[in-house]
C-alpha cells in the first residue's frame, strides 16, 4: 500500500512548514499518545483467542502456533477453506483469509524490537533482506514510503522515521498518520500522531530559520523553476536538513546548499544543490525565497540545528539511544476500542495489511494479512481493525500494506505477498535476538 497504489501518502509535498501526504481520506481525532505497558498476565496471547470476525459465522478456521524463541510465538490462522472466485475477492463473505501473527513478550525474551532500513534511508530493500542485514530472527515491513513517486529516492519515508534516537524523517502533520514508537531497551511501546519542530540558529547573530523537512528533496517553486539563481526567487520554497544516512549524495538542482562540519560550522556554501557529505558532515538546502534566507542565516560562521518531537498534548517526547519509530496510516484500536474512521476508495477496500500493536499485558504483536488473491482476499480498514481487536490488541496501527506486506522469519517469507514477488520497501520492524546495545 505504498504511494503507487491506494495509499493516502503519495509524497511529501505541499504548503510550507510540513509535508502533506496526498489524502483521499477524512480527518479524524486520534487518541492521546500514551505508553502502553500494562502488568503482565491481563490478556491472552494474541492469536489464541476467539475466531476472527471475518465473513460468515460458519467458516472453518484453523490455527497453528510455533515457539520461535523464549517469549516469541508465530501463529498462522487460516479462515475459510475454498478459494474465492477471482471476480469476488472484494465482496465474498466466504474468504479465505490467511493471517500470520508474531507475538513478542518483552518480559520473557532476551531480544528487542527495532526499526531498520537498508544501506541508506532513500533506498529500498526487501523485508527479508532487511531482517537478514539486521541479524534478526523475524520482522515485518513498516513505514509508508514514496516508492514510485520518487525514482531516485524511492525509500524516502512518508512520515516519521526515528532510528536509535535519531530523527531522520519528520512526521507529516497529516491527521491520518499514526506512529508506532518502541523503546528497544524496555520493550515499551507508544502509539499516536506525533508532531515536530526544527530550526537553524546562527550562534553569533541568533538569526533563526525554521526547518521544513528532514532528508527529503526540496521542491523548487514552479514560478522559479527556470531561475538559475534561487536567491532571486520571491516565491516560498523549502528548507531541508540532510544527514549522511540519506543517500550517497544530497539531491541536486537549483537552490543553495550549506555544508556543516560536526560542530555545526560552515565548511562551504554553494549556489547550487547536490554534494557528497564527508563523515560527520550534514548539510542544509533551500529553494525559492528561502535560498537567500539560508545564506543570510547560515552562510558563514557556525549554526545550531535543533529538532524536537511532540505528542498530541504538545508535550516534548524525549529521544535517545534505543528509541525507534515508524509511520503508519490510521490508528485501528485505541484503549481496546476500534477507532478507524469511515472512508471510501481503494485504500479502505480489501487489501493486504500489516498491523503493529500491543496487548493489555504489554506484549507486542506484529501481524500480516495476505490479500488480493483467491487464496486470501485481504481486509478492508474496518475488517483490519476488527482483526486487531480479536487478536487481543488493545492498541494498534495500520502500517504500509498492499504489495509491501511481508513477514520474514529466519530469513524466509512466511506470508505470500501480492503481485509477482516480494517488494522492496523503505524500512522494517525487526526482532533481534539479543538485548539492545547502543
Amino acid at each position: 500500500m505504498t504511494a503507487h497504489s491506494h495509499s493516502p501518502a503519495n509524497s511529501r509535498r505541499g504548503s510550507r512548514g510540513f509535508r502533506r501526504a496526498a489524502a483521499a481520506t477524512t480527518a479524524f481525532a486520534t487518541a492521546a499518545l500514551t505508553f502502553l505497558l500494562a502488568p503482565a498476565g491481563q490478556a491472552a496471547d494474541a492469536g489464541a483467542g476467539a475466531a476472527l470476525p471475518l465473513g460468515d459465522a460458519d467458516l472453518v478456521e484453523t490455527r497453528s502456533a510455533e515457539n520461535l524463541a523464549p517469549g516469541v510465538t508465530l501463529t498462522r490462522i487460516v479462515r475459510g477453506t475454498e478459494p474465492a472466485p477471482a471476480d469476488q475477492i472484494n465482496t465474498t463473505t466466504r474468504g479465505p483469509w490467511v493471517v500470520n501473527v508474531l507475538t513478542i513478550d518483552p518480559s520473557a525474551t532476551d531480544g528487542h524490537l527495532e526499526a531498520t532500513y537498508g544501506p541508506d534511508l532513500a533506498g529500498v530493500e526487501r523485508t527479508t533482506e532487511l531482517v537478514d542485514r539486521a541479524g534478526a530472527l523475524a520482522g515485518v515491513n513498516a513505514s509508508f514510503f514514496t516508492f514510485t513517486a520518487s525514482e531516485q529516492y524511492p525509500g524516502d519515508p512518508v512520515g516519521l522515521g526515528l532510528f536509535d534516537g535519531e530523527l531522520l524523517s519528520e512526521p507529516t502533520g497529516d491527521p491520518a498518520e499514526a506512529d508506532f514508537v518502541v523503546d528497544a531497551r524496555s520493550g515499551r511501546v507508544l502509539m499516536g500522531r506525533l508532531d515536530w519542530s526544527g530550526a537553524v540558529r546562527n550562534r553569533q547573530t541568533d538569526a533563526t530559520l525554521p526547518l521544513e523537512y528532514l532528508n527529503h528533496p526540496p521542491v523548487v517553486p514552479e514560478a522559479c523553476a527556470e531561475l538559475a539563481d534561487q536567491t532571486q526567487c520571491a516565491q516560498p520554497g523549502d528548507v531541508v536538513r540532510f544527514t549522511p544516512e540519506f543517500a550517497d549524495a544530497t539531491p541536486s538542482g537549483p537552490g543553495v546548499e550549506v555544508v556543516l562540519d560536526g560542530r555545526g560550522c560552515v565548511v562551504r556554501a554553494e549556489t547550487a544543490r547536490g554534494t557528497e557529505l564527508a563523515e560527520g558532515q550534514t548539510s542544509l538546502q533551500a529553494t525559492g525565497r528561502e535560498a537567500a534566507s539560508l545564506l543570510r542565516v547560515a552562510g558563514r560562521g557556525c549554526v545550531r540545528v535543533t529538532t524536537a518531537l511532540f505528542d498530541e498534548d504538545g508535550d516534548r517526547l524525549p529521544t535517545g539511544e534505543g528509541l525507534f519509530g515508524v509511520n503508519g496510516r490510521y490508528r485501528l484500536v485505541a484503549d481496546g476500542e476500534i477507532v478507524v474512521p469511515d472512508g471510501s476508495g481503494s485504500f479502505f477496500g480489501r487489501n493486504p495489511r500489516t498491523i503493529a500493536g500491543t496487548t493489555e499485558g504489554g506484549k507486542i504483536v506484529l501481524a500480516t494479512i495476505d490479500g488480493r488473491m483467491t487464496t486470501s482476499v485481504g481486509t478492508t480498514m474496518d475488517e483490519t481493525a476488527a482483526v486487531a481487536q480479536a487478536l487481543g490488541m488493545r492498541d494498534a496501527v495500520n502500517l504500509d500494506g498492499g504489495g509491501s506486506t511481508a513477514m520474514s522469519v529466519e530469513g524466509a517469507l512466511v506470508n505470500r505477498p501480492s503481485g509477482t514477488g516480494e517488494r522492496a520497501v523503505g524500512d522494517a520492524l525487526v526482532l533481534v535476538e539479543r538485548p539492545y546495545r547502543p
